[in-house]
């Protein structure tokens, strides 16, 4: 493993709260909270660490490729994929896209990258490093798809409240218990989701085309990675905090309080290391998951509005754009 700075950080069991109200009220219930969002980061207060590169407008959603070292980036004004060299931060290609996007995963290394056309209900495949593109009509609004072990692909319609199973370009099945699916992980041919709309974890099996359970997943989930014992990380983005969960049986392991609104999450399979993007503070902070439980050992000033993070597990190097700024930070941990 690469040599981090450390900081030691405690992994706090979760814990069951009880606040005793009035048995009578004439008070309206409250609105229930919506989907959970990045904090809207003000103007950073350090400099960012490492190299910033100046990319396109609206840069949300990241991929990178070990196979290929190309970094895909999703932009807008007009929607687009960039494929970026991820030694040296120039574009090397664009792929217009017919929706804008905000998350993107690699299906596998080498390609393709799995692009959620939002506006476009239609997921987009981008192969690498060439850009053909490949486009399946799928449900409303699609947020998020993933690559489970069989192949096949799974898009979560986050209007919609469903999940679209794609196989050889069409969609075979959906799944329709969702309120409104947010960030998805594969654990071979399970596949975790987040319902922002009722801050819930569900894990289903695909091959099996069935929900193995539903699980209370803080006080407003988004995202979500798998890690390399088939477990998900969860970024409470409402509860700052970062929770583990087992994928089956689907329940929760831990619960780490991380204040800044965590949203963008990446995992270095190599190095066991978990990067979490601070919305709310212009951060990324690294945790190493080796022993069960998360240990800090990197922490960096980031551009502002860092939505998005990736990481190239050969090299270390931590990439992350800022939303409002249009750029592109390159990190070596």
């Amino acid at each position: 493993m690469r040599s981090h700075p450390r900081r030691d950080s405690v992994l706090v069991v979760a814990s069951v709260c009880l606040i005793w109200l009035p048995a009578c009220t004439t008070d309206a219930e409250p609105e229930p909270p919506g989907a959970a969002e990045p904090a809207d980061a003000s103007q950073p207060t350090a400099a960012p660490a490492g190299q910033v590169t100046d990319l396109a407008a609206d840069p949300e959603g990241l991929a990178f490729d070990p196979v290929t070292g190309l970094l895909a980036v999703a932009v807008r004004d007009p929607n687009r994929l960039l494929l970026v060299d991820g030694a040296t931060g120039q574009v090397q290609n664009e792929v217009p896209l017919p929706g804008h996007a905000r998350h993107l995963q690699l299906a596998a290394p080498g390609g393709p990258v799995l692009v959620p056309g939002e506006d476009s209900n239609a997921l987009i495949q981008v192969a690498l490093p060439g850009g053909g593109v490949t486009t399946t009509e799928v449900g409303e609004y699609p947020h998020d798809a993933t690559q489970v072990g069989s192949g096949r692909v799974v898009v979560g319609d986050e209007k919609g409240g469903t999940l679209s199973v794609v196989e050889n370009g069409e969609v075979i099945q959906t799944f329709d218990d969702l309120t409104q699916p947010g960030g998805l992980a594969p654990v071979g041919d399970l596949v975790g989701v987040i319902d922002v709309a009722d801050f819930s974890l569900s894990v289903y099996d695909i091959a099996a085309g069935e929900r193995l359970g539903r699980v209370p997943a803080g006080d407003g989930p988004t995202h979500l990675v798998a890690d390399n014992r088939g477990d998900l990380l969860v970024a409470d983005t409402r509860g700052d905090a970062l929770l583990s969960f087992r994928a089956d049986p689907v329940e929760l392991q831990a619960r780490l309080p991380l204040p800044g609104t965590p949203y963008g999450l990446a995992y270095d399979a190599i190095d066991d290391v978990l990067w979490v993007t601070l919305t709310a503070i212009n951060e990324v902070v690294g945790f190493d998951m080796s022993s069960g439980e998360p240990r800090e050992v990197a922490r960096f000033p980031t551009v502002r509005q860092p939505n998005t993070v990736a990481v190239d597990p050969e090299s270390g190097r931590v990439f992350v754009v800022g939303r409002t700024t249009g750029e592109l930070q390159t990190i070596q941990s």
